[in-house]
């Protein structure tokens, strides 16, 4: 170990200490840690390198009086509905999706040394609460997770000039920035894999249709279903929980008892079914198939394994918070949009 490191490691690790260990100046020091642009990508990593091996923290308050940002972002969490005197975000918090997203998010961040603020804006008066805290400054921009075709979050935040970045495409045209899955792709995937196992008599258990991506995967079923030469296919409405797809598969048990295939628009709805299936003695996947869409916790939670629609959630949640990261340092930029790709993770139950 050198000297210089040396001496950096045994004290409180100052910005002069890294431009000694870096072999550059204390002026280009700042300006890399402060994500300034004009420094050779070569200097850039000799200067991380140099943080890296002296355990430097950069000083928060120091860094905003110069960059003027907060150093955090907030991922909001709008329109979920939450009852007002039921548990504050017991959806975020019981839905395997919303653990997914945080977790791409924070994978995006922890090299950045930023840090998430999750917001719940699931009523008005914490809509108007999130908002004030965005137009203060106390974050540097919005990831947003929509959960409702009305949600007015959206426009909000465009109108209040705040950099920000949805999961989701927004249910009418917005200048604003998105991540999103080819649903209406994923919702044919699961249709052209049960019709090859040789489903015919096939239900389908839909999230709300106030979502967009439920829609999206609900029309891509019935438009390759219908391609099969299957026009109708009966399907009843639930609301992405493992109660609701019980539910709902109850009901077109009742009504569809010959059925041989099951489509569910996430994986706890999928679950729901296969509970209530087993009850009613229907052999998974010999009597019935049933096919999933996320791929989440709940497809490996139970048995038979589910086979499912893979939406890759973390790698969405990762890239809409590079891309807010970008609008960030650099305000000019137009609103963009990255579509990815669903796949068939086939398993136990089709």
């Amino acid at each position: 170990m050198s000297e210089v490191l040396r001496s950096a490691v045994n004290r409180s690790t100052t910005l002069e200490d890294v431009a000694r260990v870096a072999g550059v100046s204390r002026a280009t020091v700042s300006r890399v840690i402060n994500g300034i642009r004009n420094v050779d990508p070569a200097i850039q990593e000799s200067v991380r390198l140099a943080i890296a091996s002296t355990g430097y923290v950069p000083n928060g308050a120091a860094r905003s009086l110069v960059t003027r940002r907060a150093g955090s972002l907030a991922l909001v969490v709008s329109g979920s509905g939450a009852v007002a005197d039921g548990p504050a975000g017991g959806e975020v918090f019981t839905d395997p999706f919303f653990g997914r997203v945080v977790s791409g998010v924070f994978t995006a961040l922890r090299p950045q040394g930023l840090h998430p603020v999750l917001m719940l804006a699931d009523a008005p008066e914490a809509r108007e609460q999130a908002l004030a805290y965005l137009r203060q400054g106390n974050a540097d921009g919005a990831m947003v997770v929509s959960t409702h075709a009305d949600d007015p979050m959206p426009a909000l935040l465009l109108e209040a000039g705040v950099p920000a970045v949805l999961f989701g495409r927004p249910d009418r045209p917005l200048p604003i920035s998105c991540v999103d899955l080819a649903n209406r792709d994923g919702g044919r995937l699961a249709a052209d894999h049960l019709h090859a196992r040789g489903c015919r008599r096939v239900v389908t258990i839909a999230g709300p249709s106030g979502v967009r991506a439920a829609r999206d995967r609900l029309a891509g079923f019935h438009d390759a279903m219908a391609r099969h030469g299957l026009p109708y296919l009966p399907h009843a409405e639930a609301d992405f929980t493992q109660a609701g797809g019980e539910r709902a598969i109850t009901r077109l048990l009742i009504e569809h008892p010959d059925t041989d295939g099951v489509f569910a628009a996430n994986d706890l709805m999928a679950q729901g079914a296969l509970a209530v299936l087993r009850d009613h003695g229907r052999r998974v996947p010999e009597d019935v198939a049933v096919v999933g869409f996320d791929d989440s916790s709940a497809a490996t939670a139970g048995r038979p394994l589910l086979t499912t629609v893979r939406q890759p959630v973390e790698e969405m949640a990762a890239e809409m918070t590079r891309i807010l990261l970008d609008h960030i340092a650099r305000p000019e930029r137009g609103a963009t949009s990255v579509i990815f790709e669903p796949s068939l993770v086939v398993r136990q139950s089709a």
